[in-house]
C-alpha cells in the first residue's frame, strides 16, 4: 500500500530539497527512488536497472545534490565534486534542467555545468574554471576537457553518474569509456575513493564489464521485471498494411482526430522524415521534425516545446547506428570531399543524438511506428515514450508482410511470464477508409524525390540560422523565442488546395469512425481506461452511402 511505502520526508532529506520536489509535485517516491536513495545516502555504490519513466534520474541526483549540500557545511571551497556520463546532448540538457528544478532553493550552493553540447573547448572552459558542483557531459566531451586539463577531477572528485549506461555502448562511447577509464588509472584523474552509480534500462554483457571496473562492491537492484507498463497502462496493437496503406492510414488517424493528445510518430531514416511531413502538410496537418541533422539547439528546443504543448504531433528518427561509430571526425571531413558523398556535403548526422531513449517527452498519449523498428529493444525503447510514470499510453505499430518474422521477435519477447502477447492485432477493416485512398494518392505523387531533398535543405538552413544567428538574441529575450515554432509548412511540394479539407461525402465516414464503440463491435478493453484509438474497431452494423450494412 502506498501508505507503507518510504516517503520523501522519511529519507533525512535536506528540507530546502523536499521543498523543491513538493514544487515539482511529486508527492511520494517512485520504486526506484524509493529504494535507491536511502542506499545512495548511506555511500553505497549503486547497479540500478528500471524501464524507462521510472524515476531514475531523480533517484541518483536527490542524492548528490544531498551529499554536496552535506559536504559544504565543513568544506565550503568551490570544486567538481559530481560528474554525470551521459550518451545524448538532449539527455544532457534534460540532466542539467532536472538538477536546477531540484536546486531551486539552494541554488547558489549548489552549481551544476552541462558540457555536452557542441560549443568549442575554448568556450566552455570558463565554465569550467568556476569549478561547478555538478558536470554533465557526454564521454568524448568529459575526455577532451580531461586531456586538455581544462578539468580536473583528482582532488575533489566524490560521486560518479554514468546514466542510461547501455546505450552509451549502442552511440559507439565504448572506445571513450575505455579510455575515459584507463584515463583515470594512469594520470589518476581519479581519487581512489569515489561513490558510483550506474543507471540502465538493460543490463547487457556491456553494463556489467562496467560494473566491474568503476562499481566497489554494489548493490543491485533490479526492479521491473518487465521493460514496459502492464496492459492496464500500456495498450499496444499492430495494424498490417503496406507502403501505400501507411499513408493512407496516417493520414486518416490524424485528419480525423481518431488519435487524440500529443504523439510521437517514428520512422526509420531522415528522408521518411520528411516524406512524411511534406504527405501531412498537403492536407494541413501540422508536424514537427526531429532527427540528428538538425542542430543541438534546434532539437532540444523542439523537445521543450512538445513538452509545453506547442505542438501535438513529432515525426522522429530512431537511428540506431547514426554513423559509424569507429569513423574519427577527420575520416567524414575527408569522406564528405569525395563524389560519392557529394550529396550529403554539409548534412552530416550527430552521433550523440537521441530521441527513443532517456529524453523524458512530457505526457505523450500515443507512440505511432510509422516505420516498424529493426530490433526489439528499439521497439521498447520508442513505446516507452509513453505511459510514463503512472499515466496511460497506447502504442500503434504499422506493419508488412515482410517483416512479420520482426513482429514474431517482438510478440515473443513482450510475452515474458504472462500467457497471452501484450503487442494485440488492431481489428481495424482498411476497406472503410477507401474513401480517402484517392486524395492519399493524389498528395504522394506531389511528395517528389526532389521535393524532399529540398525541404530537408529548406529545414536543415532554416534551424541552423535559429540556432546560431540568433542564440545571443534569444538569451536576451526569452520571451520571443516562445514564438519560434518548429512545425510551419515547408511547402517545396505543390499544395492542392482541394486536399485541405474534408468533403461531406467523406464525413459520413468521418462520423461514423468516431462514434463507434469498442465494447460495441465486441473488442474487449484491458481497462476502462480511455483508448485514443478506440474508434478504429468497425465491423459494419450501420448504413453507409444508402446501403444497409449487415449487423
Amino acid at each position: 500500500m502506498a501508505t507503507d511505502r518510504l516517503q520523501f520526508h522519511e529519507m533525512g532529506i535536506d528540507d530546502r530539497i523536499l521543498k523543491a520536489l513538493a514544487d515539482l509535485g511529486w508527492a511520494q517516491p517512485t520504486l526506484i527512488q524509493e529504494k535507491a536513495i536511502p542506499l545512495a545516502l548511506e555511500g553505497k555504490d549503486i547497479l540500478a536497472r528500471a524501464r524507462t519513466g521510472s524515476g531514475k534520474t531523480a533517484a541518483y541526483a536527490v542524492p548528490v545534490i544531498q551529499r554536496i549540500l552535506t559536504s559544504k557545511q565543513n568544506v565550503r571551497e568551490q570544486a567538481v565534486r559530481v560528474l554525470i556520463l551521459v550518451p545524448t546532448k538532449e539527455l544532457g540538457q534534460q540532466v542539467q534542467a532536472m538538477i536546477r528544478q531540484l536546486t531551486a532553493y539552494c541554488a547558489r550552493d549548489v552549481r551544476v555545468a552541462d558540457i555536452s553540447g557542441k560549443a568549442d573547448l575554448s568556450a566552455q572552459r570558463p565554465i569550467l574554471m568556476e569549478k561547478p558542483d555538478v558536470v554533465v557531459g557526454t564521454p568524448s566531451r568529459v575526455l577532451a576537457h580531461l586531456s586538455a586539463q581544462s578539468l580536473d577531477l583528482q582532488a575533489s572528485l566524490e560521486t560518479l553518474v554514468i546514466d542510461e549506461a547501455d546505450l552509451l555502448f549502442s552511440f559507439g562511447f565504448e572506445a571513450d569509456l575505455k579510455s575515459l577509464y584507463m584515463g583515470f588509472l594512469i594520470i589518476s584523474h581519479l581519487p581512489k575513493i569515489y561513490q558510483s552509480f550506474l543507471m540502465s534500462a538493460t543490463l547487457s554483457e556491456d553494463v556489467q564489464a562496467l560494473k566491474e571496473l568503476l562499481l566497489h562492491n554494489p548493490v543491485i537492484l533490479k526492479l521491473q521485471g518487465s521493460q514496459l507498463p502492464d496492459s492496464s497502462q500500456l495498450q499496444q496493437y499492430s495494424v498490417q498494411c503496406e507502403e501505400e496503406d501507411k499513408f493512407l492510414l496516417i493520414y486518416t488517424l490524424l485528419k480525423l482526430h481518431l488519435v487524440q493528445g500529443k504523439t510521437l510518430v517514428f520512422v526509420g531514416a531522415v528522408e521518411r522524415c520528411y516524406r512524411l511531413k511534406l504527405f501531412l502538410e498537403q492536407f494541413s496537418i501540422p508536424t514537427c521534425v526531429l532527427n540528428s541533422e538538425l542542430p543541438v539547439h534546434s532539437r532540444c528546443h523542439i523537445i521543450t516545446q512538445f513538452n509545453q504543448g506547442f505542438y501535438d504531433y513529432i515525426i522522429a528518427t530512431d537511428e540506431q547506428v547514426l554513423a559509424d561509430p569507429t569513423t574519427t571526425t577527420a575520416e567524414a571531413a575527408e569522406g564528405k570531399g569525395k563524389k560519392k558523398k557529394k550529396k550529403n556535403a554539409g548534412r552530416a548526422k550527430d552521433k550523440e543524438y537521441g530521441v527513443s531513449r532517456g529524453i523524458d517527452f512530457q505526457n505523450v498519449s500515443n507512440v505511432i511506428n510509422f516505420d516498424f523498428p529493426t530490433t526489439v529493444e528499439s521497439y521498447i525503447h520508442r513505446v516507452g515514450r509513453t505511459a510514463r510514470a503512472d499515466n496511460p499510453g497506447t502504442a500503434l505499430t504499422f506493419i508488412s508482410h515482410t517483416e512479420l518474422p520482426l513482429l514474431a521477435e517482438v510478440e515473443d519477447a513482450l510475452i515474458g511470464d504472462n500467457t497471452e502477447c501484450a503487442l494485440k492485432p488492431y481489428g481495424f477493416k482498411m476497406e472503410e477508409i477507401e474513401g480517402f485512398r484517392y486524395r492519399c494518392r493524389d498528395a504522394m505523387r506531389s511528395v517528389t524525390k526532389q521535393a524532399v531533398r529540398e525541404a530537408r535543405l529548406k529545414e536543415i538552413k532554416q534551424e541552423l540560422l535559429n540556432s546560431e544567428k540568433l542564440k545571443t538574441y534569444f538569451e536576451d529575450n526569452p520571451r520571443d523565442l516562445q514564438l519560434l515554432r518548429h512545425d510551419k509548412d515547408l511547402h517545396p511540394a505543390v499544395i492542392k488546395p482541394h486536399l485541405k479539407n474534408v468533403p461531406e461525402y467523406l464525413s459520413k465516414t468521418h462520423t461514423l469512425l468516431r462514434d463507434l464503440s469498442p465494447i460495441n463491435n465486441g473488442f474487449q478493453p484491458y481497462t476502462q481506461l480511455m483508448n485514443p484509438l478506440k474508434s478504429f474497431h468497425y465491423t459494419g452494423g450501420r448504413s453507409r452511402g444508402g446501403k444497409a450494412g449487415k449487423s
